[in-house]
């Protein structure tokens, strides 16, 4: 009764955090853009506008009305689906939104597997070998993986296996229900060039983590009865040094989400990230701030996943 109590209490803290932080980033959101210099009415037009057509525009749009009714008529919109029209598309941005995510999505997965997959092994591999020559190797290997610009490390890689192996595309994107294969394959390297930053800084939160853990009682224990070790990491060590690795998937979702910005406009992919940009330049507001509200929602809910599995990971952390 204790432990579900416990749960439900760290449950309903959560979502209220939830629900106050995606607020206040609503708002945050709402009153940057606000004050961005520049007047869509006007972009739309052009130059050559007459003041009485920028004017029509502008209650067409609803920009002449003051900046609470615009805040709480964008927010009501929203808790409904209704994310307004695109002033540069003149389509729904929920529209607009929903068929970049299907590009944006699965390359963001992808490269979330990839950091975990490439970062995990050589933090493990790195906390076995602790002192030694390849220790040494694999943390310079990870320092410069976090070095290398994502967007450089995705020009050297088009360069490697699209213009001189031509094993895959140089960029843009087939629509998944033409060619699954090909879309896919055109995922392989900006997934690379997203994943690198992150899991140069998972293989290095990996090694710390046990490292710490190694230096723990029960440790000591299990290497004073002979145990490898190998055998002390994987079977030991490990369950708690994941602890730190978990906590850290929620701002590497967020680095592999910013550089889908760089990464999208250099291999020419139709995501959402290069619609962002696209939108920025165009002062298309509207497509915007949905865009950045949609980015905002992912990654708080990916957050309030991570610290619900931390805690389902270590009990304890409910009472704190």
């Amino acid at each position: 009764m204790g432990v579900a109590f416990d749960m439900t209490l760290f449950l309903v803290r959560r979502m209220a955090g939830f629900a106050a932080t995606l607020f206040i980033a609503t708002l945050v959101i709402f009153l940057l853009l606000d004050l961005l210099p520049g007047d869509p009415a006007r972009f739309i037009l052009g130059i050559n506008a007459t003041p009485e057509a920028v004017a029509a525009l502008r209650t067409q749009m609803g920009l002449d009305a003051p900046a609470h009714e615009r805040f709480l008529a964008w927010v009501g919109g929203m808790l409904v689906g209704d994310f307004g029209l695109s002033t540069t598309q003149r389509l729904p941005v929920a529209e607009l939104i929903a068929e970049r995510m299907a590009v944006t999505l699965p390359l963001s997965l992808i490269a979330m597997v990839v950091s975990v997959v490439v970062g995990l092994p050589i933090g493990i591999l790195a906390a076995m070998r602790r002192g030694k020559a390849t220790d040494t190797a694999l943390m310079v290997l990870a320092q410069t993986g976090l070095a290398i610009p994502n967007f450089w490390f995705g020009m050297l890689l088009t360069l490697v296996f699209a213009v001189t192996l031509r094993w895959l595309p140089t960029g843009g994107f087939i629509p998944w229900d033409e060619d699954a294969g090909a879309a896919m394959r055109g995922m392989i390297l900006p997934g690379l060039a997203l994943a690198l930053p992150q899991a140069s800084i998972l293989a290095r939160v990996m090694r710390t983590a046990l490292v710490d853990v190694t230096e723990q009682d029960f440790i000591r224990t299990a290497r004073a009865k002979g145990a490898s070790e190998a055998r002390v990491i994987l079977r030991h060590a490990l369950k708690g040094g994941l602890l730190p690795v978990v906590s850290f998937l929620g701002p590497a979702l967020a680095g592999i989400i910013s550089g889908s910005f760089v990464i999208e406009t250099i291999f020419q992919i139709p995501g959402l990230g290069r619609e962002f940009v696209n939108s920025a330049f165009n002062r298309d507001y509207t497509l915007v701030t949905g865009t950045v509200i949609l980015y905002a929602v992912l990654i708080i809910t990916f957050n309030l996943l991570v610290d619900i599995a931390v805690v389902w990971l270590n009990p304890k952390l409910r009472l704190e």
